[in-house]
């Protein structure tokens, strides 16, 4: 079990460092497209908060993926699109349990889920923050254009 745990902590450290890229890549997104949150659009605003959900979702893909290729590796499935679904499950703390790995490696699912609610935490907060600064920016806006609405 104890080697189960150091993988399953490197695997943790290696989709933190994937989700710290894609924070930048977010926070790049909404900073490259910010004049069109400045310009006070509810349209405009939200795409570009669409754009940094996306970024952000897909990197949470791409962390699942990883996990599903660490449970092919392991021989817990042969099939990667089934690797991938259990991953799923796990990560996103769903639990269904129609689909079960072995005793002898179960104990990364928890570690997994774990894994799946600190990733997915980071990622709400990025939405949020990039939410809050984009309505902040709006306000502004159409403070300084003298609409109040």
């Amino acid at each position: 079990m104890f080697q189960n745990v150091i993988l399953g902590l490197l695997v943790m450290v290696g989709c933190l460092f994937v989700q710290a890229l894609l924070v930048t890549a977010a926070m790049r997104t909404y900073a490259r497209h910010s004049a069109a949150v400045e310009r006070g659009s509810f349209g405009s605003t939200m795409l570009v908060i669409c754009g940094v959900m996306i970024v952000l979702v897909v990197g949470n893909f791409l962390q699942v993926c990883i996990w599903g290729a660490l449970f092919i590796q392991l021989g817990e499935f042969e099939d990667f699109q089934v690797a991938v679904y259990h991953s799923a499950v796990n990560f996103a703390t769903l639990g269904y349990g129609d689909i079960v790995m072995s005793a002898r490696h179960r104990i990364l699912g928890p570690m997994q889920s774990l894994n799946g609610i600190l990733m997915m935490g980071v990622s709400t907060a990025v939405v949020m923050s990039a939410l809050q600064d984009a309505l902040q920016r709006m306000r502004s806006a159409r403070l300084d254009n003298g609409n109040t609405d």
